[in-house]
């Protein structure tokens, strides 16, 4: 029974679906001056249409809440990008019976797969210095996309990953 009970939690801890994310930025900057921003000229997410418009009204409501408004001249640029790849599961159960009599032994066993490959979606946002056109802050998002989602869900997806993206920032200087 504690057999089973284990694995029905390491089942839900593995099905959860919170976005990861990576943050890095230039340690010889100070955040404290960058009140306005807007998207980088070249903005291309590598993303569909309809789910790029998600992810810049995403970006937009996040860098409200973050105290940016959005400016023609601003303090920095907002770029992001995207790549999806596929997340090879190789986490397994393993299943076995055997018997033996004497010095004689014998079993068979088998895998069985947890989770079938993942579709993974990973966002990288850049905030460039506007006047020195220089990378000072970086988020890697990574998260899993369920391609079957509707509208409201993928909107929802992309909530999450800005918000994640953006608790990183500003850096806390050690």
């Amino acid at each position: 029974m504690k057999l089973i009970k284990l694995v029905l939690v390491c089942l839900i801890l593995m099905s959860c679906n919170s976005p990861r994310a990576i943050y890095d930025y230039d340690q010889s900057i100070s955040f404290k001056g960058f009140n306005t921003y807007g998207l980088y000229p070249d903005f291309q997410s590598e993303l569909s249409a309809l789910d790029e418009t998600r992810l810049i009204e995403s970006l937009r409501e996040g860098m409200k809440n973050n105290g940016f408004s959005i400016s023609e001249q601003p303090d920095i640029y907002v770029n992001a990008y995207s790549r999806e790849y596929i997340d090879q599961n190789r986490s397994r159960v393993g299943i076995g019976i055997g018997g033996g009599s004497g010095n004689v032994g014998v079993g068979v066993s088998g895998g069985i797969p947890l989770e079938n490959n993942t579709k993974i979606l990973e966002i990288t946002i850049d905030f460039i210095n506007a006047q020195e056109d220089a990378l000072i802050w970086q988020a890697v998002v990574e998260s899993k996309i369920n391609l079957n989602a509707s509208p409201q869900e993928r909107r929802a997806m992309f909530e999450k990953i800005v918000e994640k993206a953006l608790k990183g920032y500003p850096p806390e200087k050690n």
